[in-house]
């Protein structure tokens, strides 16, 4: 039985692939800023999928107690096997252009608070040799557009932080995966992202990161067609992208 380490456990994403783990009978630390919002999903993990969960508080923003957060749940769960980190913060991008607070919050929530606890992660990974840590950042992240550049510069710190730390874990035997979604119906998205076609379903993209957690991918893009798609964006010359607007 393994046991995964889930921050940001009240995203939709979040829970949704929490839901397809635990089908493989993975126990579960379910984390966030409020948990009475996860109570519903515990009670239903363990009833449905006969497994082990447990409900902790964790601020993303909280710099100062990551160390101290990370250090007891080691020591009352006996170690973790697995760490999903799915929480992240998205908001308009012209209000965004003229409020720092707002861009702040997307650039601390969104990579510095990875940075910080996936830092303290990373060190207990790599004396274990073993287990898996998963980000959730985006495909807003791999060309800069005027649409979303806030956002997608936050997104693209992160995939360049776990391509890092990819590097540095693979001798030790850990698995680090970047999840890039394209759209996603979520309460995030809930008035930011108009109706699309391209619009994905939270169940697909945890399935895709399920899937991939069980691969040892490196890199996923979910739905799968958004790797073309970015493809198809990063391959523009600059003189041409910058008078495009997408």
């Amino acid at each position: 039985m393994k046991t995964v380490l889930v921050l940001g456990a009240s995203s939709t994403i979040a829970q949704e692939t929490v839901r397809q783990l635990a089908k493989k009978k993975m126990d579960f630390v379910l984390t966030g800023r409020k948990t009475e919002d996860l109570q519903a999903l515990k009670n239903d993990l363990e009833i449905r999928h006969d497994v082990k969960v447990h409900v902790k508080q964790f601020n993303a923003l909280d710099f100062d107690r990551h160390e101290l957060f990370f250090n007891e749940v080691l020591e009352e769960f006996d170690g973790i096997d697995g760490l999903l980190l799915m929480y992240g913060a998205m908001a308009d991008q012209k209000e965004a252009e003229n409020s720092f607070a707002l861009s702040r919050n997307m650039i601390d929530v969104n990579y510095t608070s990875a940075v910080s606890i996936l830092n303290i992660a990373a060190n207990y990974f790599e004396q274990q040799k073993r287990g898996f840590i998963c980000a959730v950042s985006s495909v807003a992240g791999d060309r800069g557009r005027q649409s979303n550049y806030i956002y997608g510069s936050t997104k693209a710190g992160l995939s360049v932080y776990m391509e890092g730390l990819r590097n540095r874990l693979h001798q030790s035997g850990v698995q680090v995966l970047t999840v890039k979604p394209g759209m996603v119906d979520t309460k995030m998205t809930y008035g930011v992202v108009e109706d699309s076609p391209l619009l994905a379903s939270p169940v697909k993209v945890a399935a895709d990161i399920s899937k991939s957690i069980a691969k040892r991918k490196d890199v996923v893009y979910t739905p799968w067609f958004w790797v073309i798609i970015m493809l198809v964006i990063k391959l523009i010359p600059e003189w041409i992208f910058k008078r495009t607007d997408i």
